[in-house]
């Protein structure tokens, strides 16, 4: 990471031949250089700690029973609540600039508290479980602040530009951290990574900094020839109260259009989630094989999403448009479901499941991130964190509960699978409708852009 920062340092980064290269690999301009810096370290250091965690997580998940995950999910979508309600306060009383440091703030806390806990009492199948549905809202929400914090800077252009480049942070430390733990299992005591989650959570409070003040040193960028940044007022409160994003939510047709897709998307993912825990419970029935084998899968997953994100996904929204970011691994996703359904082994779902994270990641998440910039600043903090974890989890539980259920009477996992492929298809004509929809709203704003100011209230 000192290489991106010494490279973002350049003075005459533009007219030196790696500054040119740069430019054409990466498509970014000599100003935004530095805030693309900052937002890959953000997501390198939040996803390295998280990482750390997963596998963890996932081996805590299996001890637990397999046929217990929908208990754990519908926990997460209450704890999902809680802590929405939590972000909430904070977001109408603290600065634009000083959610991210506080929301996580909150966080290393709580990892503290489960440190201790880890070694109180080691063995406690309730500390295990409560940190299964932690680290499930933690993930949510964290990613989801640095979105916010992202789309609170960047525009325009730079939204297309910079959004999946920022994203292949995310990659690099998930491709890390997995590493690390996989080669540490049964080596070292899980609290140990708990401590070292806390510390990196730390560095990423100050990268967040980092972009507020790339921001106001660079007022004038916003992203689009000749559109000046508008007024800015991040270092105010939103104000409101703690429920805003859900009642803007169920006010807005985009927003409840964003809602659906993040339903249907977690649906997705927990079909195939319990599918492939199925899997490895049957395979590997030793939890140190369990862990490593879920590492080793992350590790795959987050190299290859790296690549797809620092070299494909800007190209192809610019050449084919947002749809393609949203729509084309659902519909992938619905063939791999049907093949699942036929033939329900573990290299199967371990194929499906790796083709879904990195769609997910390189594609899906980059183009349902840009779907937010054409928000208010309210928006982009409250409503979105409602819809990122709230809807989402409850998407999780009520899907958990349907795949148990669709098991149940169809006596194995075909009935589900060919459930899984037509809430894919949904999945996907709804990334349709969203994409035509974003370039509608900002296509207006453009056009109100040119003639008034645009205000940030």
């Amino acid at each position: 990471m000192y290489g991106i920062w010494y490279i973002a340092g350049m003075s005459n980064w533009k007219r030196g031949s790696l500054g040119r290269l740069l430019r054409r690999v990466l498509n970014v301009d000599g100003a935004e250089l530095p805030a693309a810096a900052g937002g890959i370290l953000l997501f390198f250091l939040l996803f390295l700690a998280y990482s750390m965690l997963r596998p963890v997580r996932e081996m805590m998940g299996i001890a637990g029973g397999v046929r217990n995950l929908q208990w754990l999910f519908t926990a997460t979508f209450g704890a999902s609540l809680l802590f929405q309600m939590l972000f909430g306060w904070i977001a109408c009383r603290v600065p634009r600039r000083s959610i991210l440091p506080w929301t996580y703030g909150f966080f290393i806390l709580n990892l503290g508290v489960f440190a201790a806990l880890m070694l109180a009492c080691p063995d406690s199948a309730w500390t295990a479980r409560a940190f299964y549905v932690w680290l499930s809202v933690f993930n949510l929400l964290a990613v989801s602040v640095a979105w916010s914090v992202l789309a609170d800077v960047m525009r325009g252009g730079q939204v297309k530009r910079l959004f999946a480049l920022v994203a292949s942070g995310s990659s690099l430390g998930a491709v890390l951290g997995p590493a690390v733990t996989a080669t540490l299992a049964g080596a070292v005591e899980s609290v140990w990574l708990f401590a070292a989650a806390a510390v990196l959570l730390g560095l990423a409070v100050l990268a967040g900094m980092y972009l507020h003040r790339w921001r106001d040193g660079n007022p004038a960028s916003g992203g689009d020839a000749g559109a000046p940044f508008p007024e800015d007022c991040r270092a105010r409160p939103l104000g409101g109260n703690p429920f805003t994003g859900a009642s803007a939510v169920f006010r807005s047709p985009f927003l409840k259009g964003i809602g659906l897709f993040i339903v249907l998307l977690a649906s997705t993912n927990t079909f195939l989630y319990f599918e492939l825990m199925r899997a490895v419970a049957s395979a590997f029935p030793d939890p140190v094989r369990q862990t490593r084998v879920f590492g080793i899968l992350d590790v795959i997953v987050q190299g290859s999403t790296m690549l797809l994100q620092v070299f494909f996904a800007g190209r192809i929204v610019r050449r084919f448009g947002l749809s393609a970011l949203l729509a084309a691994v659902p519909v992938l996703i619905s063939v791999g479901f049907v093949w699942m359904a036929f033939s329900p082994v573990f290299a199967v779902a371990a194929i499906v499941m790796v083709a879904r994270r990195i769609g997910e990641y390189g594609l899906v998440r980059p183009g349902r991130e840009m779907l937010n910039s054409v928000l208010s600043p309210e928006e982009k903090y409250k409503a979105k964190s409602f819809i990122d974890t709230v809807l989402y989890r409850g998407g999780d539980a009520a899907s958990a509960w349907l795949k148990r259920s669709l098991d149940v009477l169809g006596g194995h996992s075909p009935l589900a699978m060919l459930g899984g492929a037509a809430i894919s298809a949904l999945w996907a004509a709804t990334g349709f409708f969203l994409a035509r929809r974003h370039r509608e709203m900002a296509g207006r704003q453009d056009e109100d852009r040119s003639i008034v100011p645009e205000e940030d209230n």
